[in-house]
């Protein structure tokens, strides 16, 4: 598998002209929806690709079409992340109720896992 990601494969990047475009609007997209909401952040990236003339003809036609799955592939990662992180949590409260019942002290399983004692009771009374 490759990273298409900005920064990485630069040969590839330097073969494609259009996959290394898409990479930065990419880029874009995730960096400012740090500081905005999504529907302005996919909008400020398309606005300034178009103005600095990365993937212009494409983001002109498609605009709207852009737009839509931007926003909807963006959401569709922030929940895979989401669900990744309770996934992960699940994990460790079964760690911690297998260190509990084979009898390691709850500050045991507490520095294990990285969560406070108050934490891993919580989880062993569950």
């Amino acid at each position: 598998m490759l990273n298409v990601n900005e920064g990485h494969n630069k040969e590839l990047m330097e073969q494609c002209q259009a996959l290394k475009e898409y990479a930065i609007y990419v880029a874009r997209v995730r960096k400012y929806t740090s500081e905005m909401n999504l529907n302005d952040a996919v909008a400020r990236a398309i606005d300034e690709c178009i103005k600095e003339g990365i993937l212009v003809e494409f983001l002109r036609k498609n605009r709207s079409e852009v737009k839509m799955v931007s926003i909807l592939e963006y959401d569709k990662e922030w929940e895979e992340k989401k669900l990744r992180k309770a996934e992960y949590e699940a994990g460790k409260n079964d760690v911690i109720r297998n260190m509990y019942r084979l009898g390691y002290s709850k500050e045991k399983i507490a520095e294990a896992v990285d969560k406070t004692i108050e934490e891993v009771e919580k989880v062993c009374k569950e």
